[in-house]
């Protein structure tokens, strides 16, 4: 009988011992696990007038250590003033890409290590492209013989 009544009280403890360490180890379990994070906002513009640029594609992509981009990434869309944003994004390495069309593709890469981060990104439009080969020497030349012409 009384090695009964000693099983039952060292059962009832460890229960009540589970059922109070547990949440305690699960509560530090999240804390540990919890990481610090920014809430970003974006403005984008266009270069050359200073006015927004409405529907651009920002694209975040998170980096790891060795500077290689993750698998997951986050698109937002501007609305018409050209602003758009996020809360959650992790500290670290974040590479950004914006798009829109009509203008040249935007890359940077940025840290995040602040709670709060603002962002003005300023988009170009397409630039001419060069060649070697300017349009003043193709005047310069003379068209190709034709091989099976006779000699006048």
């Amino acid at each position: 009988m009384f090695l009964m009544h000693r099983v039952q009280t060292d059962f009832a403890l460890a229960c009540l011992l589970t059922l109070t360490l547990l949440p305690l180890a699960a509560a530090q379990r999240a804390k540990e696990e919890e990481e610090p994070t920014s809430d970003l906002t974006f403005l984008v513009l266009k270069d050359d007038n200073g006015k927004p640029v409405r529907n651009a594609a920002v694209i975040m992509h998170s980096v790891n250590a060795k500077g290689k981009q993750g698998r997951g990434d986050l698109e937002l869309k501007t609305d018409a003033d050209g602003r758009t944003g996020f809360d959650g994004i992790p500290y670290g390495t974040l590479r950004v890409q914006v798009l829109a069309q009509g203008f040249q593709t935007f890359g940077e890469d940025y840290q995040v290590d602040h709670a709060k981060m603002d962002f003005t990104i300023k988009l170009k439009r397409p630039q001419n492209q060069y060649s070697i080969y300017g349009a003043d020497d193709k005047k310069d030349q003379k068209p190709p013989s034709d091989p099976n012409a006779k000699p006048q």
